[in-house]
């Protein structure tokens, strides 16, 4: 599907989708490897990187920048990049300079399931906050401390929560307290071996002030993601649409032509003008949650039509590529378009790869390359925290039996 950033009847004629694609792959530095930025500068660059456990932190730093695992996890361990609930309550790997923007970005999240446990589980707040202040002195102690170490040590301060509260995914109130924390700055959920990629972590204490405007957000978003429209914003913030209007307003935004949707920083519209889409191909392999992707969550921009029509390699039949939110593997991207999807076979040590266009030199490399980091840096190549070899092996055979046995041969 392409786009028209020119709704307006005046303005008929739409922007290049090439050009949009080239230039989004340029702003989130995918066009060439920054080598020599630190995580840091990626992150503030071209965006938070939303992480859920899996390998798409690493794989996207290493694609931008060239990072590797060791490189990534000292600048978690130096506190100078960090996994903050943000942006709708999620986890993202932020910045420092964007810590108290992103904790007033998700600050909502933990009061609207506390509101949720008061209405239906009859959790009040007084106890809530009671029992934060209980954690808060146990870590002031020491830590970092896992959940079972803090529920002990706060005793009876912490409540079950019964068959009702399993139902909603809470079996205490433990979490609802841990989450309160986290929003204000006043714990931080730290890796228990120092990994982005497993799910196992301890909680220590901190002082990190909360702040930011929604306006704030939305400069920092059209920075990473414009030429975007106020329904991408919307669903990247979470906010409301009239609070999504108002940021946007705000921000001093420029519409990408006269009457279109997608709009942009001014600093960035004559860039933008005089931008002109590379001739040669570059390709990078990255997480199918990737910012490239899930900034807009709007995959199709990132599809040629034929490419959308494809049928799924794993699913339902009749479901196709382009009818999906968000990609069921992990994606090649070459200047902005989909170009394959790929899994990493660990009993193998190897990528399997499913390509849309006839793989040549570039794309070999690019694969000989990500391929390589996995193997020996990860160790896999986890789509997230549940992810694993047995629940990929389904995707990987349908990658296999859709034509990606070979780097040498075309699928599809």
């Amino acid at each position: 599907m392409e786009h028209d950033p020119h709704p307006d009847p005046d303005h008929p004629a739409p922007v290049d989708v090439e050009k949009l694609r080239a230039w989004w792959s340029h702003r989130q530095w995918l066009d060439r490897p920054h080598t020599g930025a630190s995580a840091a500068e990626v992150l503030a660059a071209t965006g938070w990187a939303r992480s859920v456990g899996g390998a798409a932190p690493y794989l996207g730093l290493f694609a931008r920048a060239g990072l590797g695992r060791a490189a990534v996890d000292e600048a978690v361990a130096r506190l100078e990049v960090h996994e903050l609930p943000s942006a709708r309550g999620c986890t993202y790997l932020l910045p420092a300079a964007d810590f108290a923007l992103g904790l007033a970005s998700g600050a909502a999240a933990p009061e609207g399931e506390l509101a949720a446990a008061e209405k239906h589980l009859g959790v009040g707040r007084d106890e809530v906050e009671k029992l934060c202040l209980a954690i808060e002195r146990v870590l002031a102690e020491g830590g970092p401390l896992d959940p079972t170490t803090i529920r002990e040590a706060v005793g009876d301060a912490v409540r079950p929560l019964g068959e009702a509260g399993r139902k909603r995914g809470l079996a205490t109130t433990l979490p609802l307290a841990l989450g309160l924390l986290q929003s204000r700055g006043r714990v931080r959920r730290v890796p228990v071996n120092g990994r982005l990629d497993q799910q196992r972590y301890g909680y220590a204490g901190w002082d990190q002030p909360v702040a930011g405007a929604a306006v704030d957000l939305a400069r920092h978003y059209f920075s990473w993601a414009g030429p975007a429209t106020l329904r991408h914003f919307r669903w990247f913030s979470g906010f409301t649409a009239a609070t999504a209007r108002r940021a946007v307003a705000e921000a001093g935004l420029v519409p990408l032509a006269p009457g279109s949707e997608f709009l942009l920083p001014p600093e960035l519209a004559e860039e933008f003008a005089e931008f002109t889409a590379p001739r040669q191909p570059h390709y990078t392999l990255l997480a199918g949650i990737d910012g490239i992707h899930l900034l807009h969550r709007d995959l199709p921009r990132l599809l040629d039509p034929a490419d959308a029509a494809r049928p799924l390699p794993v699913g339902r039949a009749g479901r196709t590529f382009g009818g999906e939110a968000d990609p069921q593997t992990h994606l090649v991207l070459d200047r902005g378009r989909i170009v394959g999807l790929w899994e990493y076979d660990p009993e193998r040590a190897e990528i399997v790869l499913l390509p849309f266009v006839p793989p040549d030199d570039a794309l070999r490399a690019a694969v000989a390359r990500t391929e390589a980091f996995v193997r020996d840096e990860l160790g896999d190549a986890r789509g997230f925290s549940l992810d694993s070899p047995k629940s990929r092996a389904p995707r990987i055979a349908a990658l296999r039996a859709a034509g990606a046995g070979g780097l040498g041969r075309t699928a599809g």
